[in-house]
């Protein structure tokens, strides 16, 4: 089920749409799943017996179309718009789908009940039974007949190829002063790529653990280094140093 429609079938009885009982394997992604007053075509409710919600479900990074608010006696005249209104969002569920057969690895969905509580991290890492890839290899998941009405969350980057994989990172500074800046990783890849991510930023303070979750874009196989980078502002006292004691990276999958 790739974003199956949500206008009309929203809380209708599973006779009527797309459910668990309609094939021996029912898999869906989520894309566009928003709720009145926000134009959504696609469906929040679970449908299959794994149920993807990237992103959280409704919006996809990297897509600029209009999403309006409106009344719900308006959007039969807003549905025949539908094309220009989220029809982004709503077709990310098949780009996804794509790039998973390239990038087995990249799309790995955390069971967890709120989007929320996945983004603060509350759902990481996987459990002991494992976390379903979604897309292509979705069926390769043992217990992918277990967890009817279980929704899994992940992340997706902007643009091709969607994958990420995410890290959970530790830094816990040591040094004589408090001082302001920011922390950075830097992850390097075989081919030469490089992608910058944020762990901290103002003033931080020594003997402090800074914690962050991190969708990284590159394969953990294809990484080649992880650099610690250390900015601090012009203005800071030349005595007042700060570094890093310990510097932790766990990945999600193990």
């Amino acid at each position: 089920g790739l974003d199956p429609a949500g206008p009309y079938f929203e809380g209708t009885p599973p006779e009527v749409r797309l459910d668990p009982s309609d094939a021996d394997f029912v898999d869906v992604i989520h894309s566009n799943a928003a709720h009145f007053p926000t134009v959504g075509l696609g469906i929040y409710n679970t449908s299959g017996h794994l149920d993807f919600y990237p992103n959280g479900g409704t919006l996809m990074p990297g897509c600029t179309d209009l999403i309006l608010e409106v009344k719900e006696s308006d959007f039969e005249v807003i549905l025949a718009d539908a094309p220009i209104i989220g029809g982004c969002h709503h077709s990310r569920s098949h780009e996804f789908y794509f790039q998973s057969i390239l990038y087995p690895t990249g799309f790995l969905g955390y069971p967890c009940e709120k989007y929320e509580s996945f983004e603060s991290g509350d759902c990481f890492p996987c459990p002991e039974e494992g976390c379903p890839m979604m897309g292509y290899y979705a069926d390769r998941f043992p217990a992918k007949l277990k967890r009817v009405d279980q929704k899994y969350f992940l992340s997706t980057a902007a643009d091709p190829p969607f994958a990420t994989w995410r890290h959970k990172v530790f830094v816990k500074l040591s040094g004589v002063k408090d001082m302001k800046g920011d922390i950075n990783l830097i992850f390097y890849d075989t081919e030469g790529n490089t992608k910058e991510y944020e762990i901290a930023s103002g003033v931080l303070s020594q003997d402090q653990v800074y914690t962050e979750f991190l969708d990284v874009e590159i394969n953990p196989r294809n990484i080649k280094k992880i650099e610690f980078l250390w900015n601090k502002t012009i203005f800071t006292l030349l005595w007042a140093r700060l570094g890093a004691e310990t510097v932790n990276i766990i990945r999600g999958q193990d």
